[in-house]
């Protein structure tokens, strides 16, 4: 890494935490000092120094129609013009809804936040509120924004309460929460034979992307909703990242399954810091005012954000967009796992949509356990590779990537013919 990034980075460092202002963005899991980004257009970046890099991060996925897309960038310039804020209605925010529900159809009633993390936040506090119960059941390894109560590890046994994974987050605020194994369907119905009549709602990534892309095994969702409709629970599908990105309706529409609460963001933002938290129109109905459920933000519902939410999602259900971009996809796994054969490495790819992950073992896996069995060390080496020849990676083997509209043929052979050169580095 080049001077100029190296300083910027060292400046940063001084006055915020790491250097940066959300974890990951550190580089601590593949060393070195993270580019600084300038600009970014269709499906590239250009860093502090000028360099490019074709972008497989996509702002940890809002970016699906690609940076700076010309009509989002002028709804977001039209609604700038007359007022940043207002911190009351709009019209828009009425379109906002409307699209959200119309295109996700478990959606009856939907309140837009400012991010993922108070969709989730607000989603437990409903299950709870509605049920009357305080138990919440989550997967290890998938992550759902940074909720005292959903920032707990499993604990030493398949029925024992969850541990604090982060300083801060009380016991008794751990203990109200359950971690399983993420495509256990065993133990998840073990779990719910012995706490059921305790258990307020269930919260999962459907497909799982913050432990690299894990997909579910067949059977697993419909376990889970077939559990909760037993047992009166609220099923919560984290649709943040898989929203609008493994199919149009999101995970929900691809595998047949009915949550009764959906948590939205990124896509639904288009760039700009939006959430959503909908559902059931009877769970909904629970939230304040009409209900005991007491949520607000000054900036939910925000006029630019809303603005660049709505341009995306028009964009997003145009004919043909979903299947060219996860024909893209396809194309970008395929060619990896075939340059990683030709090189001798243990290796493979998936995709759904347009999300995708990369593995150094034999086989994708189906659980965090299986996903620490990656070669952490080659694929940090990998990473520096793809990044020397203009690849930008997540900087962690323990992240989804994302393609966008704006990859096209080229941006994947030159991929491929960087990952050639890197398999061998």
């Amino acid at each position: 890494m080049s001077q100029r990034n190296e300083d910027l980075f060292a400046r940063a460092q001084l006055r915020i935490p790491a250097g940066v202002n959300s974890p990951v963005r550190a580089f601590g899991a593949v060393g070195g000092a993270p580019p600084f980004m300038a600009r970014a257009s269709g499906a590239r970046l250009w860093d502090a120094e000028g360099r490019g890099y074709i972008d497989y991060l996509g702002s940890w996925g809002p970016m699906v129609a690609g940076h700076t897309h010309p009509a989002v960038v002028e709804a977001v310039q039209a609604a700038a013009a007359k007022a940043l804020s207002f911190g009351a209605p709009t019209e828009a925010e009425i379109e906002l809804a409307e699209a959200i529900c119309r295109l996700v159809p478990s959606l009856e009633r939907v309140r837009l936040v400012c991010s993922g993390t108070e969709a989730a936040m607000t989603a437990i506090r409903l299950a709870r509120g509605h049920t009357g119960r305080n138990l919440i059941v989550k997967f290890e390894g998938c992550y759902h924004g940074h909720v005292d109560s959903l920032l707990v590890k499993a604990g030493s046994g398949a029925l024992t309460f969850g541990n604090p994974s982060s300083a801060g987050v009380p016991p008794e605020t751990a203990a109200h929460t359950q971690v399983l194994d993420f495509n256990d369907t065993a133990q998840l119905e073990r779990t719910f034979a012995a706490r059921g009549g305790e258990i307020a709602g269930v919260i999962v990534e459907p497909v799982a992307g913050n432990m690299n892309l894990v997909l579910p095994k067949p059977g697993f969702l419909e376990a889970l909703r077939a559990q909760c409709t037993k047992h009166g629970a609220v099923l919560i599908l984290d649709e943040v990242m898989t929203g609008f990105r493994v199919a149009l309706g999101g995970a929900q529409a691809r595998f047949g399954i009915r949550p009764d609460l959906t948590t939205l963001g990124k896509v639904i933002g288009g760039g700009l810091p939006v959430g959503a938290v909908g559902g059931r129109r009877d769970i909904m109905e629970r939230i304040a005012p009409l209900g005991p459920v007491y949520q607000a933000g000054t900036l939910s519902g925000n006029p630019v954000a809303v603005a660049a939410g709505l341009a995306t999602l028009k964009l997003v259900e145009a004919p043909g967009f979903q299947e060219r971009i996860e024909a893209t996809t396809q194309a970008l796994v395929d060619g990896l796992a075939a340059e990683a054969k030709q090189a001798g490495v243990v290796f493979c790819a998936q995709s759904i949509g347009s999300m995708f992950g990369v593995y150094f073992r034999a086989a994708p896996p189906s659980s965090l356990a299986e996903v620490m069995q990656c070669d952490q060390e080659r694929f940090n080496r990998f990473f520096h590779a793809m990044l020397e020849r203009g690849v930008y990676l997540a900087p962690s083997a323990y992240e989804a990537g994302f393609v966008s509209a704006a990859h096209g043929a080229a941006e994947i052979d030159e991929t491929l013919l960087a990952a050639r050169e890197a398999f061998r580095a």
